[in-house]
């Protein structure tokens, strides 16, 4: 039954990275005991097939082009990423200045009318949405409206 428990986690792991928590909660059922089950994870964690970090850093490159560091943060830590993990990892990345500005383009590519009151709550709530923080969208649409006047 051992074998079968490590064999099940190792083919999970061979599809993408997982954290330590979402590993546990995946094979729990399978586990003859919670030391059987911590024993294996020890083991994959101590072997460098289950790391935090390798997932963080994954998550991060694959969900940062699109979203902000709180967004990014909440995700992490609600797979069970250690808090210190996430700061670094968020830190390590592409400002969350430049991706904020990258989105808003792709997505407006231009500020709404002084006057347009709808529109410019439109983008802001948007970019508050995709996780961004609210200093950033103030900096964001500020410096894209000095742009503009030029």
């Amino acid at each position: 039954m051992r074998d079968a428990l490590r064999e099940r986690a190792l083919r999970l792991l061979a599809r993408r990275e997982y954290t330590r928590q979402e590993l546990s909660h995946k094979i729990t059922l399978f586990a003859e005991s919670a030391e059987q089950l911590e024993a294996l994870l020890d083991d994959l964690t101590n072997r460098h097939l289950l790391s935090d970090q390798r997932y963080a850093e994954a998550r991060r490159n694959s969900r940062a082009p699109h979203l902000g560091d709180a967004r990014l943060a909440y995700e992490l830590r609600s797979k069970g990423v250690a808090a210190e993990l996430v700061c670094a990892t968020l830190a390590a990345g592409e400002d969350e200045l430049t991706r904020a500005r990258r989105v808003w383009q792709r997505r407006f590519g231009s500020l709404a009318d002084v006057g347009d009151a709808a529109g410019q709550a439109r983008q802001i709530r948007f970019l508050a949405g995709r996780g961004f923080s609210g200093e950033t969208i103030r900096r964001l649409l500020s410096s894209s409206a000095t742009l503009e006047d030029d």
